[in-house]
């Protein structure tokens, strides 16, 4: 993760009009591209989806990135932003941790209490902050890096971003809970508890709040003499890390006789998220830590997110399938291209620095 803070009087008036828009579309595009296409959640026979999550997510994402910047934060800033974007969708948008899952059918779900669908929700939770959020900044970012340290947006993007999103989070709310849940799935319209739609918008802010007390904070670990891991060791570790989280998808979408006690898969990932961010922070903080570690990371999730997104994939239309495989490895491919890119960039900032210490 990008570790260094970015100066929050940094102002991007100062970039020409191609450069200082590319960036934003690039993360308006790759953010929902990533977390939804790419893993399969939206596919080729109701690709229409992309547009409302273009709106929703994109400039969710690209809101995010614009606070964190100005706030002069990091990744840690911007990670309790993406869990309250990832809350607002469960909760208040689509609300599909709360309305009973139509695919599985009227019974009861495993993990469902006090109307919240809390394995799903847990899921969602981390998939949405970091495949939405986080990974797709850290690869635009590594695309541009020029203009990684500044805010993007000027007050006149900040209000068109803004309303874009609102009208994205409608339509996502239109097309999911009026649409999709009831004539395709024919399930009841469901109208959660104003208390938990409630206690929704409190996390939201409780999140935005916590982002915003660690914005002037950077990463805490072994400090500037500590080993920087490498990125051909960051790579597997984030594939090692990344699929455990979709136990909670099979022990939702493949309902055992006799589950685990809720607490049991709960704690665990709890524990498990934990640990996580405890050993990036520390990773990060290491002297050396830079943009190959960061793709590498990026990477590590990215191949995650694609290969489980196959799961379910019986169940597809031959076309969504291929369609996804095809993406897929254009999505290799340009992940493999942008490490070369990133080697280029880092062999010619090493020339200059040892012609320095020569004179």
């Amino acid at each position: 993760m990008n570790t260094e803070a970015a100066p929050a009087a940094v102002s991007p008036d100062n970039s020409s009009g191609r450069t200082r828009i590319a960036p934003i579309v690039a993360l308006v595009l790759l953010s929902p591209l990533v977390g939804e296409v790419l893993s399969g959640a939206t596919r080729l026979s109701f690709l229409f989806a992309y547009l409302p999550e273009i709106m929703f997510w994109g400039c969710g994402t690209l809101l995010i990135r614009e606070v964190v910047r100005r706030w002069g934060g990091n990744w840690t800033t911007m990670l309790p932003l993406g869990m309250a974007l990832s809350v607002a969708e469960e909760f208040i948008v689509q609300q599909t941790s709360l309305a009973p899952m139509p695919w599985l059918g009227s019974t009861p779900m495993y993990g469902r209490v006090w109307g919240v669908n809390w394995i799903y929700f847990l899921f969602m939770l981390a998939f949405e902050s970091v495949c939405i959020t986080l990974v797709p900044v850290q690869i635009v970012e590594l695309i541009f890096p020029e203009r990684r340290k500044e805010p993007w947006l000027r007050a006149r993007g900040l209000v068109m971003a803004s309303g874009i999103f609102v009208v994205g989070a409608f339509l996502a709310w239109f097309l999911w809970v009026k649409i999709a849940r009831i004539q395709v799935f024919h399930f009841p319209d469901y109208k959660p508890p104003v208390v938990t739609v409630a206690l929704g918008l409190l996390a939201i802010v409780v999140l935005a709040l916590i982002s915003y007390a660690w914005r002037g904070t950077r990463d805490q670990g072994r400090g500037p003499s500590g080993k920087v891991v490498s990125p051909w060791l960051v790579l597997p570790a984030t594939l090692v890390m990344g699929f455990p989280w979709y136990i909670l998808m099979v022990l939702i979408f493949a309902p055992r006789p006799q589950p685990p006690a809720l607490w049991i898969p709960v704690s665990a990932t709890i524990a498990w998220a934990a640990m996580t961010v405890v050993l990036l922070r520390r990773w990060a903080s290491a002297s050396g830590w830079g943009e190959m570690q960061e793709w590498a990371l990026s990477f590590g999730v990215l191949l995650v997110c694609m290969s489980a997104g196959f799961l379910g994939s019986s169940f597809w239309l031959k076309m969504d399938i291929i369609f996804k495989v095809v993406l897929n490895v254009i999505a290799v491919v340009g992940m493999v291209a942008l490490a070369r890119r990133v080697r280029r960039r880092a062999k010619a900032e090493v020339g200059p620095v040892h012609l320095q210490g020569a004179d």
